[in-house]
């Protein structure tokens, strides 16, 4: 997968530093400056993004595009996962702060998960046999099964303490970090934004 000067926080214009599946799909609507900006405006964006993330194969990616591109069944399946997004984070915001997710929810993603199902085989290589999650991807819909999946893993594994909005913008992650003490998205953006405007503030104040 490529990387950038943000290494494996942006890959291909978007950000990954969610440590989460579901939580990089909700930074696809990022706020850099006053208004969000839409990171995934059509189908072929939506495959780049699922490229990008290591959840499709350029192969993979390729073929649905060919068969699919601009048809009303992408477009349906776009605006579909767009608003599995939109939906989840109001209800991870929520979350976040202590409330329950929503039965709606938990039945929205036990449909999705039964309709677009995750599968496990078995991957052999020179460090010995391991089972991993793959998903049988043939149609638009199936792009569906790995964003149900993540988002019903978060909310029954992830300790909700750790699943925060970045202190300085709109992006969300899963501190997995020893101390637990992650408050920004990424050093390189926010991290470092804020400790200029504190020096600056310091130096004003001399």
């Amino acid at each position: 997968m490529t990387k950038t000067k943000l290494n494996s926080e942006q890959r291909d214009g978007f950000f990954f530093l969610g440590n989460e599946v579901v939580l990089d799909f909700l930074n696809t609507r990022p706020v850099p400056d006053v208004e969000p900006v839409e990171l995934l405006p059509d189908f072929p964006s939506l495959l780049r993004w699922f490229q990008a993330a290591g959840l499709l194969s350029g192969q993979e990616a390729a073929n649905l595009k060919n068969k699919f591109g601009e048809s009303k069944r992408a477009a349906k399946a776009l605006r579909t996962a767009l608003a599995l997004r939109d939906q989840l984070r109001k209800v991870i915001i929520a979350w976040e702060k202590g409330a329950s997710v929503p039965r709606s929810m938990i039945d929205k993603l036990d449909d999705l998960m039964s309709a677009y199902p995750m599968k496990t085989r078995l991957k052999a290589d020179s460090s010995g046999i391991a089972k991993e999650l793959w998903f049988d991807v043939q149609e638009p819909e199936d792009l569906l099964a790995p964003l149900a999946y993540s988002a019903a893993s978060l909310f029954a594994e992830a300790d909700r303490i750790r699943i925060r909005k970045c202190g300085q913008c709109v992006l969300h992650f899963h501190d997995t970090s020893k101390k637990g003490t992650r408050r920004w998205c990424s050093m390189q953006l926010c991290g470092n934004r804020l400790k200029v405007a504190a020096y600056a503030a310091r130096q004003k104040a001399l």
